[in-house]
């Protein structure tokens, strides 16, 4: 069997998105518009204002101007976008900030909006004043005059300023028409039927003619609003020579903090939890696959969310509490590069675009991380390149009982579990379970071949004979299991239950659910766990549940227990291999 050891240094903080107390880093805004000076914002807003609630108006880093609603909960935030989008109240671009988004406040005068705490009574709150019926179309025609002349360009005029616009402006607009929803084809600057569809689509969702054709205030509309969402977040091209990689990052909320090979790790500057890992290392197809195994057993790639490996490059996207990892990594000639960018749960417009600009601005340089790069003269087993690894809550032993690769396994071992594992590789299902008797039964969720599945004894044992159990002692810290031997002490256990044999043997917690082999390498049982509290054994007293309890069990799954012609002894090493080859892992995880 296949097994990863993971031996890589120095601690890492891994990513926490600590519950904060209510105060303004807890509180979020809806912003509605950005404009690029004071005077036009300031037109917005006191335009916005005659007809909404919680209107406000802050600066923002790049010297444009936003308007927002707030301040909110995120659930007030979300409620407020959702009901404000439907009634036509607000463009269809607006978004969720977060508070650390914004500068000083411009609007309105004498007044910490922000001081003032979340908005309360959300029912209340999100009834516009009364004003006379218009409709939505209006509404925004209405709203986009305040700071310009009316938009009177026709359809033909429209074509001809489009004519006008480079390669690069055409890409960029698609791309704006994709981060707004509407656009899903390909970004290569033809403004063909799918780019003609999304532009009316987006007239249409912002209450404007749908001709199919953006004048210049509208693409100049889109484009602002495109950009607007990293205002604050300062993207700036980073060119790391050591890791050979060039990339925008945000650097305004991260910034480079050291190499750990394969990791060059920028890493949150502030409050605002965000962090990106830049990927280099050498490898072929079968590093790059390895790569791809191993980042998905790292703290930072949560098991939720979809994931794809290729033959020259993989994707992971995982989701977990409080935070979303994605991660990108491609095989360039004999070199892999790549990155993982972490992001705060609940900011989905900025982490897409940072994403975006990511994406679009990867450029790989000649050269790799050095390899040994961070490492220290000290290392851990539960770090790769310093950042956690994700651990089980409990691993213990089963054993493989058929050529499909079920498996049976202490019932202990499998409880309340989100995912069950065999051997860190094999994700596994759980099809029986006998919480009496303490043992369960898994299939592997992919077919399975086994080197060797238990063979049960056919006759009944001798006492005081021989025995060995075979089992993961040390709970995965090896990379196989090993072999205890003892004593079968009585065929019944001490209370006379016939289901159970009682053993001598010096056991641990890991070998919990493993086989217990007879001197002849047939199953006696399996090794049941040690029980807590109450009467204390002494320490070499450990029960099995019996071949005959088990094959009860898996008749009822469906399952066929295998009984193997008695044979003579054999040998103590070929005992061991045979216990070694039908043992595995098993591994429950939260």
């Amino acid at each position: 069997m296949t097994r990863l050891v993971l031996v890589l240094s120095v601690c890492f903080s891994c990513l926490s998105v600590a519950a904060q107390a209510q105060s303004g880093r807890d509180l979020v805004w809806v912003q509605i518009e950005a404009r690029p000076t004071y005077d036009a914002a300031l037109a917005r807003v006191e335009r916005y204002a005659a007809t909404l609630p919680d209107v406000a108006g802050f600066s923002l880093a790049g010297g444009w101007y936003a308007v927002v609603l707030g301040p909110y909960t995120p659930e007030d935030a979300e409620q407020v976008l959702t009901r404000y989008r439907q009634q036509g109240l607000i463009p269809n671009d607006s978004y969720v900030a977060l508070s650390s988004s914004y500068a000083q406040q411009y609007w309105p005068a004498g007044v910490d909006v922000l001081g003032l705490g979340a908005i309360g009574s959300l029912s209340e709150r999100i009834t516009p004043q009364i004003v006379p019926p218009v409709l939505a179309g209006e509404q925004t025609a209405q709203l986009d005059s305040v700071d310009g002349p009316v938009d009177t360009e026709t359809p033909a005029q429209a074509r001809r300023s489009e004519s006008q616009l480079t390669a690069a402006q055409r890409r960029e607009l698609q791309t704006a028409l994709q981060w707004a929803g509407v656009y899903n084809a390909a970004i290569d600057g033809a403004f063909g039927r799918g780019t003609r569809n999304a532009m009316a689509t987006w007239q249409r969702n912002n209450g404007l003619e749908a001709t199919g054709v953006l004048t210049t205030q509208q693409r100049a509309r889109l484009i602002a609003a495109y950009t607007a969402i990293l205002d604050g977040l300062d993207m700036r091209m980073v060119r790391d020579a050591e890791a050979g990689i060039s990339i925008q990052l945000p650097t305004a909320v991260m910034r480079f903090t050291r190499y750990e090979a394969p990791f060059a790790e920028y890493d949150s500057t502030g409050d605002f939890k965000a962090r990106a890992f830049l990927i280099s290392q050498r490898g072929d197809r079968d590093a790059l696959a390895g790569l791809y195994d191993i980042l998905q057993t790292l703290t930072i790639v949560p098991l939720e969310g979809p994931r794809s490996l290729s033959r020259n490059s993989f994707q992971i996207v995982g989701r977990g509490a409080g935070f979303v990892s994605e991660t990108d990594v491609r095989l360039i000639g004999d070199e892999i590069k790549g990155f993982t960018l972490v992001w705060t749960v609940g900011d989905e417009a900025r982490r897409s675009r940072v994403l975006q600009e990511m994406r679009a601005s990867f450029q790989s340089t000649p050269g790799v991380l050095d390899p040994s790069a961070g490492v220290p003269a000290s290392q851990q087993l539960d770090l790769f390149a310093g950042i956690d690894v994700r651990k089980p809550t409990i691993s213990r032993s089963g054993f493989y009982v058929d050529a499909a690769g079920s498996v049976v396994t202490t019932a202990a071992a499998v409880e309340s579990c989100a995912r069950i594992t065999l051997d860190d590789q094999f994700e596994a299902t759980l099809t029986g379970v006998d919480l009496n008797r303490g043992i369960a039964l898994l299939t592997p969720n992919q077919s399975l071949a086994p080197p060797v599945f238990a063979q049960f004894s056919a006759q009944p044992p001798r006492l005081q004979s021989d025995i060995a159990v075979a089992g993961y002692s040390f709970e995965g810290q090896l990379s196989a299991p090993s072999l205890t031997f003892g004593k079968l002490s009585d065929m019944k256990g001490l209370s006379g239950e016939t289901d159970l044999g009682r053993l001598s043997v010096q056991a641990l917690p890991g070998d919990a659910g493993g086989p217990v082999l007879d001197s002849s390498g047939s199953v006696l049982g399996m090794l049941l766990p040690k029980e807590e509290g109450g009467r204390q054994l002494p320490e070499d007293v450990r029960f099995a549940l019996t071949g005959q309890a088990i094959g009860s069990v898996m008749t009822q799954a469906g399952l066929t227990l295998r009984k193997g012609a008695q044979t003579a002894g054999m040998d103590p090493k070929d005992i061991t291999d045979l216990g070694v080859g039908m043992t595995v892992l098993v591994s429950c995880w939260e």
